[in-house]
C-alpha cells in the first residue's frame, strides 16, 4: 500500500470491495474517479509515511545482524537506526526517493483501477449471471491479482529508481532521480529498471490469495465474537479486518519483498559500502540460499517490524483518503 507492495494490495481490496458492488454508488462516480481517487490515496499516504519505507528498505539491505550485540552492524534497531540517519544523513533523507515513489504511487493506482475495470467488464461480458453471483469473490480475486501484475509491470521502473535514492550513503552517487535514471540507463542498460520484477510478481498471487483468506477469517471471528448473522461489515469491522489480514498476508510473503530489494541495488555495490557489507546475487534462487546460509532465517524478515508498522498506518490512511477524495468528487459533480 503501500512499501510499493503493501499500498498495491489496499489498493486491490478497496477495488474488490467498492468499485463493482453494484449497490454503491455507481451512478454517482464514473470508472475513472476511482482511479483519481486511489492515486490520490496514494500519493498522500507517501507523503506522510515515506520514512517508515525508508527504514525499512534500510534494514532490507543490510547483511548484518539488526541487534545490539553486533558491532559491525550498522543499524542496530528501529530507533537506532532513526538517530543515525538523523545524524549523518539529515532530516531529509528520511525522505529519500519520494520523487519516483510519488509517481510510483499514483501510476501503480491508475494502471491497477484501469486493469481492474476492463478485466471485470470482460468476465462480466463472458460469465452468466449465476457464475457471476456464485462466484464473485473468486472473479474479484483472480481480476485483481491479474490487475497487481499490470500495475507492478507499468510502475516497477520507479519503484527500481526509489530503491536506489533510499539505498545510498553520503556523497551521493545520485543526485535525483532524473540523475539517477540517466545514469543506470547508460551504465547497466534498459533491463536494471526490472530488476527483481520475477520476485515482485511472485509476491502478488500468494499475498492477494493470503489477504483474503484472512480477510474473511477475520469478518467470520469478528461476528463469532459479537454473535451476529448479518453479512454485512461496519466501516470499523472492514478496516480492522482488512489491515490485520493485510498484515497477517505481508508477513507470509515478506522474504520475497527482501529478496526484491537484494537484487534490484546489484550492480550498485560502491555506494553501499558505507553501511556495511555487499554481495553479488546471480538470481532469485541465489540470493535467498546466501541470505539463508550467512544470515539465517531471520535474515529473509530483516525490517519486517518497520514494514508491518507501516501496513498499519498506511492501511488506514488508505481507505480514509481514498473515501474522502471519492466525496470531494461527488461535491465538485453535484
Amino acid at each position: 500500500m503501500p512499501n510499493f507492495l503493501e499500498e498495491s494490495f489496499v489498493l486491490f481490496a478497496i477495488g474488490a470491495m467498492v468499485v463493482y458492488e453494484k449497490n454503491i454508488s455507481v451512478k454517482k462516480f464514473h470508472e475513472s474517479d476511482y482511479a483519481i481517487a486511489g492515486a490520490a490515496s496514494g500519493f498522500i499516504t507517501r507523503t506522510l509515511f515515506q520514512p517508515l519505507d525508508v527504514l525499512k528498505i534500510r534494514f532490507q539491505l543490510q547483511i548484518e545482524p539488526i541487534h545490539t550485540g553486533c558491532v559491525q552492524s550498522k543499524y542496530k534497531g528501529l530507533s537506532h537506526a532513526f538517530r543515525c540517519i538523523l545524524k549523518e544523513e539529515g532530516a531529509r533523507a528520511l525522505w529519500k526517493g519520494i520523487v519516483p515513489a510519488q509517481f510510483l504511487s499514483t501510476t501503480y493506482g491508475a494502471l491497477q483501477f484501469w486493469a481492474f475495470e476492463m478485466l471485470t467488464k470482460q468476465a462480466s461480458g463472458h460469465l452468466s449471471e449465476k457464475i457471476q453471483g456464485d462466484m464473485k469473490p473468486l472473479i474479484h480475486f483472480t481480476c485483481g491479482a491479474l490487475a497487481g501484475c499490470v500495475a507492478t509491470t507499468g510502475s516497477f521502473p520507479f519503484d527500481v529508481v526509489r530503491t536506489r535514492l533510499v539505498a545510498q550513503g553520503e556523497p551521493k552517487t545520485y543526485r535525483n532521480m532524473f540523475h539517477a535514471t540517466s545514469c543506470m540507463l547508460r551504465k547497466e542498460g534498459p533491463l536494471c529498471f526490472f530488476k527483481g520484477l520475477i520476485p515482485t510478481l511472485a509476491q502478488i498471487m500468494p499475498n492477494t490469495g493470503a489477504q483474503f483468506a484472512f480477510y474473511k477469517l477475520f469478518q467470520g471471528l469478528w461476528n463469532y465474537a459479537r454473535k451476529q448473522e448479518t453479512s454485512t461489515s461496519t466501516v470499523l469491522q472492514s478496516g480492522s479486518c482488512g489491515a490485520i489480514s493485510g498484515v497477517a498476508a505481508k508477513t507470509i510473503v515478506y522474504p520475497l519483498d527482501l529478496i526484491k530489494k537484494r537484487i534490484q541495488v546489484q550492480g550498485f555495490e560502491e555506494a553501499r559500502k558505507a553501511f556495511g557489507s555487499v554481495r553479488r546475487y546471480t538470481g532469485l534462487f541465489h540470493c535467498a540460499s546466501t541470505i539463508l546460509k550467512e544470515e539465517g532465517m531471520l535474515g529473509l524478515y530483516k525490517g519486517l517490524w518497520p514494514s508491518i508498522l507501516k501496513a498499519a498506518c498506511t492501511t488506514g490512511s488508505h481507505f480514509l483518503f481514498y473515501e474522502q477524495t471519492l466525496k470531494a468528487i461527488a461535491l465538485f459533480k453535484s
